[in-house]
């Protein structure tokens, strides 16, 4: 048994017919398993997770789900409004930061961009505004701007404008660089051989992201009335603050509709563009 285990972790040499010992490469497995037990239990010790807690009190989440259903249908009057304000600032936040986002991941690729210096600023800013959670950016939106779905426009642009970003420099940064480079040598700008030649690659991949970060900033949106954002958050909060569930489950009930139908047509879209 301890040399089966020996073997895992230090493999023996192989002997060939004509007497020549090959070592086999150390296998990296065993060390990732033991790095991934290791993290899971410290990470389980700093968090304070517990199976006891979770066992003894995990029924009351099924408790609420039971008060939600069924859902108090002669709530759906109420929730149609704030439901369309989350719809409007999720598209309105979707088109604005997916058109930002443009010059923004032109000046991050590596091959269209020259200067290295401008290349780690822009990504540099990047990264803060991805690291920010769309909630604190709500809610610092707020402050500026005061409450309202405005805050929440603001927010949903800004969340949209650092994914579409980050993956579409990526896809640019993938092209085949022979026709942009052939413009460019029969006098092109950088600025004219980018439409001509890289944008035809990109423009659809570009439009199947913006439609994932539209799908995504409609769930978003549904908790940015925590912070006073506007839309449908507003109520959701309210109602559970107040334990309505049964209208919270009405809430529920069109937000998963709403975002099946959004992600069905934008299915339906990035499919005819395939």
């Amino acid at each position: 048994m301890f040399r089966a285990i020996k073997n895992i972790f230090v493999p023996e040499k192989i002997v060939l017919s004509d007497g020549k010992e090959i070592k086999p490469p150390m296998p990296v497995t065993p060390y990732i398993i033991i790095g991934l037990l290791v993290a899971v239990y410290i990470s389980i010790n700093i968090t304070g997770f517990s199976f006891k807690t979770l066992v003894d009190r995990g029924s009351y989440f099924f408790d609420i789900i039971r008060d939600m259903f069924p859902p108090d249908f002669g709530y759906a009057s109420k929730v149609v409004s704030p439901l369309i304000e989350t719809i409007k600032m999720s598209i309105l936040g979707s088109i604005i930061g997916s058109f930002l986002a443009i010059p923004f991941a032109i000046l991050s690729s590596v091959n269209i961009t020259r200067s290295r210096v401008v290349i780690a600023l822009v990504r540099f800013v990047l990264s803060i505004t991805r690291t920010l959670p769309t909630l604190i950016i709500a809610l610092l939106a707020t402050y500026f701007f005061g409450l309202g779905t405005f805050a929440g426009t603001v927010a949903i642009t800004i969340f949209t404008f650092g994914l579409v970003v980050k993956m579409l420099y990526e896809k640019i940064e993938t092209v085949d660089m022979g026709p942009f480079e052939a413009m460019e040598a029969v006098g092109s700008t950088r600025l004219k051989a980018f439409i001509g030649s890289i944008m035809p690659q990109i423009a659809s991949s570009y439009v199947a992201i913006c439609l994932y970060s539209l799908e995504l900033n409609v769930r978003y949106a549904a908790i940015l009335g925590y912070v006073g954002a506007g839309g449908i958050g507003v109520i959701l909060n309210e109602k559970i603050g107040w334990r309505q569930y049964d209208q919270v489950g009405m809430v529920l009930v069109m937000l998963f509709i709403t975002v099946v139908i959004i992600e069905q047509v934008s299915k339906y879209v990035r499919e005819r563009l395939g």
